[in-house]
């Protein structure tokens, strides 16, 4: 006979359930209401159809998932948020990790250099996006002013559709390299120096330190800032809302998913078309997080 033992929980072990529970509370609370709850509304309010003037919502099913499968615009908008994250995230990631190893040796002045990159990440992106545009303008602009001193015909930063998405990039990458910088560098700092010194006495140089024990060891600092870059890349707006407008030359290669979201749902009142995109893009989101967790345990070491 199988006799069922119930293991009773002592005090101290439900006062640190409880003492648990209540330190991680604000945050599931914060998850919740400013997270689970709004995807469900949007998933939700996909399904429906705004009435006329934005009064009230007539239910239509899954028309509007039908209709972007339809529209090429969204596919625009697709292939333009993949092509911005595909330009972003290695370039960003690869510039933040060289200037995080730099940073982390001894070098004069680290926290000023610490301090100076960091600093586009606490900046307002509105008056960077402003800044950037004065620097692209074609006319007027720091940078074509500098490419005519070099004999250089200027560019059309902003309206070439083959040049658009390339200067939105930019932006995206030199505001991003602090924030990941920081990461990176307190994952470098977690490494034992033990592990260098032992590498110094074999004679490994700098280049083989890097490959054999930095990279390595700061793959779980490393991992996170991948998935955490990838997600707010996909998310752009911002950047390609103040620089490109609808009449834009180069709208239709610079659009993101957010701003296409926006487009529909406050500037042609139709929240349930835009609720639509928003979960498309949830779903690219989602599927892409799913990879590369599981792909985690192929390059992600943890000491």
């Amino acid at each position: 006979m199988n006799h069922t033992v119930k293991r009773k929980i002592g005090a101290k072990t439900w006062n640190e359930w409880s003492w648990g529970w209540f330190l991680i509370a604000p945050t599931m609370i914060g998850l919740i209401v400013l997270n689970f709850i709004p995807i469900v509304q949007t998933a939700y309010l996909s399904f429906f159809k705004s009435g006329d003037f934005g009064r009230g919502n007539i239910y239509i099913g899954g028309e509007n998932y039908r209709k972007l499968i339809h529209d090429p615009q969204v596919w625009h908008a697709v292939g333009n948020t993949l092509l911005y994250t595909l330009l972003v995230v290695p370039v960003s990631i690869a510039i933040a990790m060289l200037v995080a190893v730099l940073l982390n040796g001894k070098l004069a002045g680290r926290s000023l250099y610490r301090t100076i990159y960091f600093i586009p990440m606490v900046a307002a992106p509105a008056a960077v996006t402003m800044v950037w545009r004065w620097m692209y303008n074609q006319h007027y602009g720091l940078i074509n002013y500098g490419l005519s001193k070099l004999g250089l015909p200027a560019v059309n930063w902003t309206t070439d559709p083959r040049v658009a998405i390339l200067s939105i990039a930019v932006i995206g990458i030199w505001s991003v390299i602090g924030y990941n910088m920081v990461l990176l560098l307190a994952g470098l700092q977690e490494i034992p120096k033990d592990y260098y010194e032992a590498s110094d006495i074999d004679g490994a140089s700098r280049v083989r330190q890097f490959f054999v024990i930095t990279l390595p060891l700061v793959t779980p600092t490393l991992f996170f800032v991948v998935v955490t870059t990838i997600i707010q890349a996909m998310q752009v707006f911002d950047v390609i809302y103040m620089m490109i407008d609808v009449s834009n030359p180069a709208y239709d290669h610079t659009v993101s998913l957010v701003y296409l979201f926006y487009n529909n749902s406050f500037k042609y009142s139709n929240k349930g078309y835009g609720s639509a995109i928003v979960m498309v893009l949830l779903a690219l989101i989602m599927i892409i997080t799913f990879f590369q967790m599981r792909a985690q345990k192929k390059w992600v070491n943890y000491m």
